[in-house]
């Protein structure tokens, strides 16, 4: 069910950092990432998910759901790349929130002469890997067996989408 209140998408800011920390809290476990997400400070989320490299989801005065952008690398090279992740919130996930994001991501990213997206996603995270496969990204690469999670070996997913 879709909300009739418009949904806002813009760049993070310093001022999202707490919000934005919490609601890591709430979307990452061991189902869908090897390493939980989460900062002990605002100073160290900050460094890692620096104002401008998410954009997010705004319904209510409340962030939805976020899709967060870097260069896969330091090198000037690999500029026309992002490594991207994405998470909604339980309470907004199946509501279009994430075609949203990835819609204005990919908006974004055309304006930054991006041409690929890149993402690593967890075999157990089927949702996830559908919603993927759905929006056009495709499987590049697959690790078999790269994690051991919850008593069974877990396949690490390499996926892409050309801009």
């Amino acid at each position: 069910m879709q909300s009739a209140v418009p949904l806002t998408i813009r760049l993070s800011t310093m001022k999202d950092a707490r919000e934005l920390m919490m609601l890591d809290q709430l979307v990452w476990n061991e189902r869908n990432t090897p390493s939980v997400l989460c900062c002990s400070s605002r100073r160290q989320y900050l460094q890692s998910s620096p104002p401008g490299s998410q954009l997010l989801a705004i319904r209510y005065d409340q962030v939805c759901g976020y899709v967060g952008f870097r260069h896969p690398h330091p090198l000037e090279i690999s500029y026309h790349v992002y490594d991207i992740h994405i998470a909604v919130h339980p309470q907004h996930q199946g509501q279009n929130i994430g075609t949203h994001l990835m819609d204005a991501l990919c908006t974004h990213a055309r304006t930054h002469h991006i041409r690929k997206l890149t993402l690593r996603v967890l075999s157990t995270n089927t949702e996830a890997v559908h919603f993927y496969d759905k929006y056009g990204f495709v499987e590049n690469g697959r690790l078999r067996e790269q994690f051991y999670i919850n008593g069974q070996y877990v396949d690490d997913i390499f996926m892409t989408y050309w801009l």
